[in-house]
Order: C-alpha cells, then structure tokens, then sequence
C-alpha cells in the first residue's frame, strides 16, 4: 500500500468517528494570511469567506416576494375585506360585486391575484373597469396574471386590451419579465404574440434572466429560438450565462452558449467569469461545458484568481482534478502572492484531495506569499498534520522561514509534534543496506542519503540541523545520519578555521611583542615600527571582516557578544599604534591602560577560537558556562558582600586596604577567596583595634557566611555545571558544530559574495559544499571491513546497530504474517476429512511432554513434523494435482523460514562482537 492510501483511509476514520470534525460539520474557524492583518500577516478568517461573492451574485429566483406582493394589494381600499371574502368560498360573486361596487380596481386585482375568473370575466365585461389597473407600486393586473403563471387570466387581460409592454413603477419587470420568472411558456408565448419586446431591461436583468433564474429549460429555449439575446450590450453586467453558472444549471448553459453566449465575459467590479461561479460552486458539468466553450481556463478576477484558485478554496476536488487536466496553471498567484496550493489549505474537510492533485501536477510546494508563508507553514498553523507530512513527502522544505524569521520547523513543533517521530523514521529510512550482500557480510556496504538534510535552497547545507536546534530539537543531531553528515561537513569545512586560528595567533602573538616593546620599561627594539605596520594591516583585515558580517546580517551580528569582542580589540589596536608608529617614545599615559585592556581581550578571543575545535570546545564552554553563572551568583549575593566591606571601613579606619569604600569592597572581595590576613589586620604593628568586640564579631561573621558558606555554594555550583556539560557534551559538541558552520556557510554564500565572479563563487562551493549536485549527497560505509577508517568505529557501530534493528524488526513482522499465513493453511487443510484423519493419527505420535510454551506454532504442530501430504483416494487427476501444489508450497515456506533464522543468528552475533 502506497503511503498516500495509507494517509488517505487514516484521514478518512478520523472524520468518520468524529475525532476530527470537518469545517462544515462544525462551523470552526481556521487560521488564513491576509494583508488587512494586525499581526504579521495572520488572521482567524470563516471557512467560506474567501470564495463568498456576496452582492456580485443575485441569487433570487423571484422579482418581487410573494408575501411583499399580497401585503401590497390588502393594503389597498377594502382589499383586507375583499381578500377575505375570496377566499371564502361560500361568498356568491354577486355579492362580492355588490358589496365592493366602490372598489372595482382592487377587486379586479385580487381577483388575478386568487385566480378567480368567473368574478374577473364579469368585471371586465362591466364598463368602467379597465384591465390597466395597477397597485402602490405600479404592478398592473397582466403583471400579477403573469407573476402567478395563471394562462386564463392573462389571456383575459390581453383580450380586454391589458398593455403588454408595460413596467412597473420602479422600471423592475414587465409581465414578460413575470411571466419568465414563474416559468410559464403559455404566458410567454401569449405575450410575445403581442409583439412585446423580448430583450425589455436588458442593461439590467431580461426576461432571459428571470427564465434561467427559474431553471425553466423551456422557457429560455423558447426565448432563445424568438430572438432574446444571451449577452449584454455593456461591458461588466451580468448575462444570464453568470446566472445559470452561479445556481448551477448545466442544461441552461448548454442552450446559451449553444446561442452565442459569450463564456469570457466578466461581471461586476470583481470581474468574475460564469468559470469562476461554477468553479467556486463545484458544478462540474457547468465547468465543463464552459471550458469546451472557449471559456478562459485562467481568466483573473479582481483579486487575480483564477478558477482554479476558487475551486480549491471551496476545497471542490472535481473541479480542481478537472481543471488540472485541462492545462490550468497551478503555478498562477494571486492576492498577497498565494497559490492554489495556499488556497486548498485554508479548510480541513477535503484539503487532502484537493492538496494531492496539485501536488501531483508539479506544484511549486515551496512557494512563499508576501508574508513568506508557505503552504507548509498555513498546514501547520491549522494543525493538518496529515497534510503537513505529504507536503514533506513532496519535498517541502522544513527550514523556510517567513518575513518574520520564523520557520516551518517552529510552527510543526508548537502545532503538530506528532510529525517530528515519522520525520525520524524518514532519517532512519535514509540509511540502507546494499541487498547484493547480507549485513553479516564482509563486503556489506550501507548507504547514507543526505538529500533529507540538505535543504533545497541555496541557504547552507546545514540549515536543517540549525532549524532543530533553534526549536529546541538538538537530539536529532545524535542520528547516526546526522552525526556522519556533521563530521563530513566539519571535514571538509574546518581548513578555514585552522586558518583562522593560525590567523589570529599570529596577530596576537605580534601585538603582544609590540606592547611589550613600546608600553614596557625597557627599551624597545630597532623592528618596532614594522612589526607596528603589520599589526595595522592584520587590524584592517579584521576590520573589513567585521564590517562585511554586519552588512550580511546586522541583527543577527548585533545579537552575537564575541562580535563585540572583535570590535573592542579593532578599536583599542588603532589606539594603541596611531601615534607609536614614528616614535615609540610618546606614549602617553591613558594608552598603558587601553594597551592592558587589548592585550588581554585579544588573548581572551584567541581562547575562544581555539574552543571552537570540537577536541577543545568543551572545555571552553565550561569556562564560559562557569563565568556566566558565577556573575549572575555576585549579582545574587552582591549585598552581603558590600555590607561587609562598608562594616569593615567603618570598624578598621586605621588599616590601609580599609581606609575608602572601593578599597574596602576591593579587599572585601579578596578576602572571599581565602586572602583573610587575619594577623595583620588584628595584630599588626602600629594598628590599633579601636573597636574590639564588634570588630571581632563581624570578621567571623564574615568568615561563616562568606568564606565559608557562600564560596563552598559557588564551588558546589561550579561542579553541578561541570557535570551537566559532561553528560551532555556529545550533544553540545555536536550543536556547536552546527551553528560554527552554519555561520561560517552564511558568509560565504551570502548575497554579497554571489555578485563576485563565478569562477570565485564555484570554488567556493568546491571547497565548502559536500554537494555538487542533489544525486551526489552519499556516502557508503563497511561496517565489518577492519580497513574502515574514514569515520570513527563508534559512529560505524550506531550505524551499523540501526539497520540490524530495523532488519530484525522486519523479519519479526515478516515471520508473524507467514504464521499466519500457515495457520490459515493449516485451517485449510482441517477442511478435508482425509486430512484430519491424518493429523489425528500424527497427534498420537507426538511427544506428549511437548507443551505449547515450547512451540512457536501455538497449539498447531510443527509443519516440518507433519507427514507429507497424499492426495485423497477419491477425487481424481485434478485432485492430486492441487494437493501436490499445496505440499510444494508447504515445502517453500518452511525452507523460507530456515532462511530467516539463520539470518537472525547472524545478526545477532555480529551485534555481539561489535
């Protein structure tokens, strides 16, 4: 089963057993990227919002409300009264006639209006009463005749010279317009014989419109065939061709654009095409009759969608594998520069479909918005993990990062932790055995893919580790896969930092000599101010170093302290050589205290390079680690300390370290180390304890608390330091690889180099890259080879242990299903009585000290202790033959099975030696 089905039917139970309800069964809201946004680009948006055309669709089928229409008319003169009296049927018409002799209009509208045609035959007979009446609103009694669909009455009307042509007060429809929108064809051809004209409103709505509105085929056949025009004369306005897409009736597209319908035409201020309704609406046989039309596949609406766009942001599969198939651009942005792919995530109930199609007509998977959101940062942030995994699947890249610098990595962990162990398994995976050799072999060989930690991009081939380690994911790095990938990498990049060192010794080493010479009592040597000028120069190398960094990434810079350091050193050099290099004698006296400062920072950052070789990084860190803790314990505890100091300045006047406060907190601080002179303070000669008892009190008071207490505290703390870097030093090591060579690959491929020649540029890749190309991204080891030196024999051996788990966690399911398989053979046979004869007399023979603890076959016996097979005496040629076919096939599997075992004994073996 392909891994697709596998997620397709996991997806289909969980919306099944409701575990997770689709958007439409529940009405929640998902997250979505909009420019309107206050908060980076991201906004809660309704499922249905983006595909929603609101005004720009006119969905009614009816002109006017039938409510609205019958309110209007009792709100004529008596018309509650003679409404009431026609509907009871009791009421003789004469009586209604005399009754309402006074209100003869609104009888004869009431009258159309309920149908009534003997009362309406007799009124129009009388004189006075004309069929032109109209209501409040101008709608004539033809008008309601034709509303309602009633033949009878509007033959009567037309008969006693009721106008045809006429319009409402509001211009809104004409009876044809009525009589279209009820769906009459017997009205319709009543009054196109009066020669009305067929295309009456058509800047507007026609009766063409009312009559695909009404889905009536025949009616808009028949206007069609008498010369209704499909189109509208002005550009923009919508024809009935949008109408009949919008509501989704294919047999009335079909007799437009059988007409002449234009399908390219465009509505409203959107400028949306009869495609984009039917495509947002999933009417699939509208899409494909405009399509076969001529219909423009990628026309653009205002906000630059195409079809296609809708069709996936209404999540309509159909359409989208349709338009697919018919050469839609999938690669086509729109607002804020989303895809298709962006648009079929913005909801959960047919994502995966909709998701896959595109996926599988080439999609670009990693195209980002304005914002930088990509199709898998919007599945990750609405937590569709199955989504968020195809899209991996489909070489989405993990590492890519939005405006905000925030990337995909970030948002898997916080919304969908559960793909972080199948990307393991993926890792896994990546490491294979050669199938020519068995792993117990000599001449075994494993294979390590790194395609999976090299992203796509020409961001460095070790973003992906450094994104894991940014989310706080560093034991990823402990892969074997990773592991091996870092040691290659650090092989083939550490040759910069060897010069890098080699660089800065020198510098330091000759900056050193040159403030002994100059800053120093003894007289300098003749080769002063040389050694001055090529310090200068080392100082501008370093100079345009730093400078080249912080025009890379200046936020970035900022954040890093050694960069600090290397300015503080660049700076205090010019100092300390602008006016020493003619003559070595004017020194002036604030230089002695910058060359002291320089001197010992340029020696602290020659410490730090050498720690970022991974021999020595750890003992580096622990200095760091050390100090960083110990600053924040005097800050802790920095109180008791100067309370000591300003007591001792108080009770020792007459003792010199004692005499001011900086002297006395000085010495305070001095004294925490174990310096105490208890001697000189307290006996000394010339000094006098002018304060005995307090004086004595305080210095043990210092002793206990300070001294003792609170310098055993920081020493404790050191070694609980030390420990925890010990235990985790592998993965420290390994994390401090990363992020060395991340940075050093993030200048050397940064957008300024890239402008320098190509030639430049190519020998960069050459000598920094492990990569040429994606198919070169390997490496092949031999485990059992004793000449396998090219990674150490530690990381061989993890390698080695994890494909002989995996294989053995194989064959273990792979013995369960042939188990099972014989179990269901063995049923087979338990069929035939003649077997069961046979197995009966075969139990008989069977130790009886066997239990079923001692047999891997469960209660079955042993199929290499069975009997072999005879065919029954009864049944023929044909039944010989198909009892022969099961003894081979018996045969096969227990051979297969002799095969695995010793292949497991193998394995276990090796793993033993190793």
């Amino acid at each position: 089963m392909r891994w697709e089905d596998e997620y397709r039917m996991y997806y289909q139970e969980t919306a099944d057993d409701g575990s997770e309800p689709t958007d439409s069964a529940t009405g929640r809201f998902r997250l979505s990227i909009s420019s309107e946004s206050d908060v980076g680009g991201v906004e809660i948006s309704s499922p249905n919002q983006p595909h929603d055309f609101g005004t720009d669709r006119e969905g009614q089928e009816e002109i006017w409300a039938y409510a609205d229409v019958e309110g209007g008319l009792k709100q004529l003169p008596g018309g509650e009264r003679i409404a009431e009296l026609l509907l009871c049927s009791l009421v003789p018409t004469g009586d209604i006639l005399q009754d309402s002799a006074n209100q003869r209009e609104t009888v004869l509208l009431l009258a159309v209006w309920y149908s009534k045609h003997d009362l309406l035959r007799k009124l129009l007979a009388q004189e006075g009463a004309g069929a032109g009446v109209c209501d409040g609103a101008g709608r004539t009694a033809l008008h309601l005749a034709c509303y309602i669909g009633d033949y009878r009455a509007t033959e009567l009307l037309l008969q006693h010279g009721a106008n045809a042509q006429c319009w409402d007060r509001e211009r809104t429809a004409t009876p044809l317009h009525c009589a279209a929108g009820c769906g009459s064809l017997e009205c319709v051809t009543l009054l196109l014989a009066q020669n009305v004209d067929i295309n009456a409103g058509i800047e507007k709505h026609s009766a063409l419109h009312y009559a695909v509105m009404r889905n009536s085929k025949r009616c808009v056949e028949y206007l069609l065939a008498h010369g209704a025009n499909p189109n509208t004369p002005q550009v923009y306005t919508q024809t009935p061709l949008h109408v009949a897409a919008a509501l989704g009736y294919a047999d009335c597209i079909e007799l437009l654009l059988a007409h002449g319908a234009d399908a390219r035409s465009q509505f409203g201020q959107k400028k949306i095409t009869a495609l984009h309704f039917a495509a947002s609406e999933n009417y699939l046989d509208c899409v494909r009759l405009l399509v076969a039309a001529g219909a423009n596949i990628d026309a653009r609406n205002r906000d630059q969608q195409t079809p296609l766009h809708l069709a996936c942001l209404s999540q309509c599969h159909e359409t989208v594998t349709y338009l697919i198939a018919h050469r839609a651009d999938v690669h086509a942005v729109y607002r804020d520069g989303r895809t298709a792919l962006h648009a079929s995530i913005v909801k959960e109930s047919r994502f995966w479909d909709c998701t896959l199609s595109l996926l599988k007509a080439k999609v670009d998977v990693n195209r980002a918005d304005n914002f930088g959101y990509t199709p898998l940062h919007i599945a990750a942030l609405n937590e569709f993990s199955t989504c968020v995994y195809m899209l991996i699947e489909y070489g989405a890249d993990i590492t890519a990062r939005t405006n905000g610098g925030v990337s995909a990595l970030s948002f898997i962990i916080r919304r969908t932790p559960e793909i972080i162990p199948r990307y393991v398994d993926k890792l896994d995976a990546a490491i294979s055995v050669n199938s020519i050799h068995e792993i117990g072999d000599v001449d075994c060989e494993i294979r390590l893919d790194f395609r999976l930690l090299v992203p796509n991009n020409d961001r460095g081939e070790t973003e992906l580790l450094l994104a894991f380690i940014e989310v706080g994911q560093k034991r990823i790095l402990k892969h074997p896969l990773c592991e091996t990938f870092l040691l290659l990498k650090w092989r083939r990049i550490r040759k910069f930092f060897i010069f890098s060192l080699f660089y800065h010794g020198l510098f330091v080493l000759l900056f050193s000599a040159y403030v002994l010479s100059v800053y120093a009592p003894s007289p300098g040597p003749p080769y002063v101010p040389a050694v001055g000028y090529i310090i200068l120069l080392f100082n501008l190398v370093l100079l345009t170093k730093e400078i080249f960094q912080m025009m890379h990434g200046f936020v970035s810079y900022v954040r890093y302290w050694e960069n600090w350091l290397q300015w503080s050193i660049v700076i205090g050099i010019f100092l300390c050589t602008h006016n020493t290099l003619s003559d070595a004698t004017e020194v002036m006296a604030w230089q002695h205290h910058v060359a002291a400062v320089v001197i010992f920072l340029a020696w602290l950052e020659l410490m730090m390079l050498v720690g970022r070789f991974p021999i020595f990084g750890l003992y580096v860190q622990m200095f760091t680690t050390v100090a960083v803790n110990f600053a924040k314990f005097l800050m802790a505890y920095c109180c008791l300390l100067v309370a000591f100091g300003l007591s001792f300045c108080v009770l020792f006047p007459h003792y010199i370290a004692f005499q001011d406060i900086p002297r006395s907190l000085i010495k305070t601080i001095v004294m925490m180390a174990g310096e105490l002179e208890f001697e000189d303070i307290f006996y000394g000669e010339n000094l006098k304890i002018e304060y005995p008892a307090t004086a004595h009190g305080m210095f043990l008071a210092f002793v206990l608390l300070v001294t003792v207490i609170l310098t055993n505290l920081l020493v404790g703390l050191a070694v609980s330091d030390i420990q925890g870097l010990q235990q985790s030093a592998g993965l420290d090591r390994l994390s401090r690889q990363a992020e060395l060579i991340s940075r050093l690959e993030s200048l050397m491929f940064s957008r300024l180099l890239r402008k320098a020649p190509i030639r430049i540029w190519a020998i960069f890749q050459k000598i920094a890259l492990l990569k040429t190309s994606r198919c070169r991204l390997h490496f092949r080891v031999k485990p059992n080879d004793p000449r396998e030196k090219r990674i150490p024999r530690e990381l061989i051996t993890s390698i080695y242990k994890l494909v002989a788990e995996r294989r053995e966690r194989n064959q273990s399911i792979r013995r369960r299903r042939i188990y099972r398989n014989m179990q269901a053979f063995n049923n087979f046979l338990l069929e035939d009585d003649t077997a069961v004869t046979l197995r009966r007399k075969h139990f008989r023979t069977v130790n009886k000290k066997r239990t079923n603890s001692d047999n891997p076959y469960g209660g079955a016996p042993r199929p290499d202790t069975m009997p072999p097979l005879r065919p029954p005496s009864t049944g023929g040629g044909a039944g010989g033959g198909t009892w022969k076919t099961l003894e081979e096939s018996q045969q096969a599997i227990l051979k297969r099975l002799d095969e695995l075992s010793k292949d497991l004994e193998v394995v276990k073996s090796r793993i033993k030696k190793l």
